[in-house]
This record gives structure tokens, sequence and C-alpha cells, in this order.
């Protein structure tokens, strides 16, 4: 046995393109497993390809680095090796990594047919998995396109192929349908036979963001309720604040977004179902008790929604410095992940552009929206004549089953009323 004691091997992440912040979807080892040269350590998953990691010698890892879900590029450290004996000479198939040896029995079982054929067929193109569970079918000689897949993105996962192995759990009850069943695709004909065509990718915000607002409007039954705020004396003090906010050393601006968020967080604490979502089980309703408004933001690559934190407890103009340093960032997809989670409702604001309403699809797992267009001087009776007054068209889309009809009403005509008098907003 030799005394010398070698280093511990730092592992990164080899060349991989032109990739970078390429998430981890899966990781192999713990501490103290034994590996043979070549064997994964993680799997990573760009927009185009998923590739395993390989270990650069045999030894054992004595610290793991990464975890799913952390984002790497070339050359992050993802664990250290120690270099030495690897794991059998032999190693056993990925089957017998996954699954724990059978206890022992009295009576010696007869040995089972072999499952795997000796050629296994390769795995179809489409199939959406890693090397490493491609690797395991082809042991095993199961055709991908026959396995549920379960994983993110619908990615076939290791127990997806094992669950398939065993066959259907006797007692089990039959898993619920994915939303999107039986929904037929939508065919896409050769354009380019009726005239002259350019194809340009979507970008990778779009490419992102496109699956979950397609997931939360089959999810989630949308109804969308309209109402008007008169906000003429609202805009004329928030006018006074910006003229005063243009002024300072560090100019910025004050929007009516600001008193949005204020009178939404207000509109919550009455109604907290807005300020909810459904459990799991869709048997309960999980209501927080903290306001973190998400602000959708139009950007060049598309729609991304930043989070203001803890909007309750921030004045408009703190909320209007937020709104100006997080619209830069947005713009310069400078946003990080923490920047877009914990949101508790949202707002779409499309003031800057016009229209005279929309329906916002709602950000799930949240259970409400609030959708506004830009204000207009509108006549309006007072009881003796027309005057003229700035009126706001506000949209609420909210889910039908966690928020009914004529709350949704009140909700709205209550927001309303905030708006229309911005002393309101300071009770």
């Amino acid at each position: 046995m030799s005394t010398a004691t070698q280093t511990a091997t730092e592992v990164t992440v080899p060349d991989i393109g032109s990739f970078a912040d390429v998430p981890i979807i899966e990781v192999h080892v713990t501490k103290g497993d034994q590996v043979n040269a070549e064997d994964p350590l993680v799997t990573l998953e760009s927009d185009k390809a998923t590739m395993d990691v390989p270990a650069p010698t045999a030894g054992s890892v004595t610290e793991v680095l990464v975890k799913v879900g952390d984002q790497v590029s070339e050359g992050t450290l993802i664990l250290l090796l120690q270099p030495g004996d690897g794991a059998l000479s032999a190693p056993p198939s990925l089957v017998e990594q996954q699954e724990p040896a059978p206890a022992s029995t009295p009576t010696p079982a007869a040995p089972a047919p072999p499952v795997a054929a000796p050629m296994a067929p390769a795995a179809p193109a489409g199939a959406h998995a890693g090397p490493s569970v491609r690797r395991m079918a082809r042991e095993l000689g199961v055709d991908l396109s026959s396995v549920t897949a379960t994983g993110p993105k619908g990615r076939i996962t290791k127990d997806d192929l094992l669950a398939f192995l065993k066959g259907p759990a006797p007692a089990a009850a039959p898993a619920a349908a994915p939303s999107t069943a039986g929904i037929p695709e939508i065919p896409v004909p050769d354009f380019s036979k009726f005239g002259p065509v350019e194809t340009k990718p979507l970008s990778r915000i779009k490419k992102l963001s496109g699956p979950y607002l397609h997931r939360s409007w089959l999810n989630v039954p949308h109804v969308t309720h309209s109402d008007e705020a008169d906000i003429t004396e609202l805009d004329r003090y928030r006018k006074e604040l910006d003229t005063a906010a243009k002024a300072e050393k560090d100019p910025y601006r004050v929007t009516l977004l600001a008193f949005l968020v204020k009178a939404s967080v207000a509109a919550l604490k009455k109604f907290p179902e807005f300020n909810s979502s459904l459990s799991a089980d869709k048997d309960a309703l999980i209501i927080k008790s903290y306001y973190n408004i998400g602000i959708a933001v139009d950007t060049p690559d598309g729609l991304v929604v930043p989070v203001v934190k803890d909007a309750d407890r921030k004045g408009i103009i703190e909320l209007s410095r937020e709104f100006g340093t997080i619209s830069a960032k947005a713009r310069e997809g400078k946003l990080g992940p923490g920047d877009m989670q914990g949101g508790t409702f949202t707002i779409s604001s499309l003031g800057g552009i016009g229209g005279t309403g929309f329906t916002p699809i709602v950000n799930a797992p949240e259970v409400a929206i609030l959708g506004v267009v830009r204000s207009a001087m509108k006549p309006v009776w007072n009881g003796t004549e027309f005057v003229p007054r700035n009126t706001l068209p506000v949209s609420v889309s909210y889910d039908h089953r966690v928020i009914d009809g004529a709350l949704a009403a009140r909700f709205a005509r209550h927001l309303c009323y905030l708006l229309e008098d911005d002393r309101r907003l300071l009770l």
C-alpha cells in the first residue's frame, strides 16, 4: 500500500461550445462514490442538446460542489475526485446501479429470463433523454418512444425507464393524463409555395416563456373582469411628484405603475384569495402573508416579469426608483433567476402603448393578474352636466377555480376606488 497522498483532482465543465449558463438536470454521483474514467458525473441540458460530463480518471468522489438546477459554463468546478481505484473493473449496468440488491430468501428463485436483448435498437431521434438514460435503454433493449416521460420539458428520466420495465403498479390509481393530451397539433404548411418567406428563430426568452404561458392557459380556467377608474386627481398628483423627481440630483420617473402597486397591495389585503395559490392536490388554498408584485416588462427579446419584493413596505418614491433599476436590468438582459421568483400577484401595463382593454394570462401558480392600458379623457355625467375625466381601463384575469365572478367584481371595484383618491392609498 503506497504511503504517498495524492491531491484531489478538480473536475470542471469541459469545452461545451458556445453555450453558457447551462442548467444541470442530473447529478449521477455522491460523496464517497467510486467511478471509472469516462463514467458520467453530471448531465447538462442546453437549448439544443443534452450532454454528460465524464470522469477524467478513475477514483473516489471526495466532494460534490453542484446540484440539480445549478447553471454552469465551461470551466465551472463541479466536484473533487481523489485518483485511485475506480468502481468494479467491469462496471455494472446503469440498471444495476439504480436497483438495490434483492434480499436473500430461504428458497432460491428460478432465474428470470434476461430482459435486455443482445442487440438493442438505437434510441429514436425524437426521444428526449440524457446520454446516461440512452445507454440504459440500449442495455435493456427498450424503445424510448414507448416510455412515458415525467421529467421537466418532457424528458425521460431513469425512474421513467425503470417504471416502464416494472409495468404499472397494480394498486395505484391511474395517473391523470397531461393537460395537453388529445389536443391535435396545428399543421404547418409549406408557406413558401405561396410567396417569399423568412424563418427567424425565436429569442431565448420567448422559447423559455412560451411553454409556461401555454401551460397556464391550458390548466387555468381564465375569466377576465373589466372596470374603469377615474384617476383625474391621482394623475395630477403623480405629475407633481414626477416633476420634482426629474429635478433631483439623481433623477427618476414617477409613473402610474407605483400607484397601481400600492393600490394592488391594499386590494390584496382586503381580498386575500387573490394573493394565494392552489395546493398541489387542488383541495386547499395557500394564502400568502407577503406581497411580492411581478411587473411585466417588454424587452427587445420578449416579455420578462421581475418581482418587486415586499411591496407593502415601500412608498411611491422607493417603488419608482426600483422600477427604473429593474427596467434597465431587464432591457439589458441582466436579470438573475432570483429577480423573477417569489411573485404573488402580477401587473401587466400597456399604458405606454395604448389600447382599450385586453385579457392578460394568469401567471400560474398565482391566481390573478391585473392588466391596464392607457388612460383617456372621457365625458362623465356628474348629475348636472358632462365633465371631462381621466379614465383608466383595468382588466383582472383570474383562476375561476379559486375566484368567482362576484368576488372578482368586488376586487376590481375596490382597486378602482383606491385609485380614484390618492389619500385612500395611505390608509
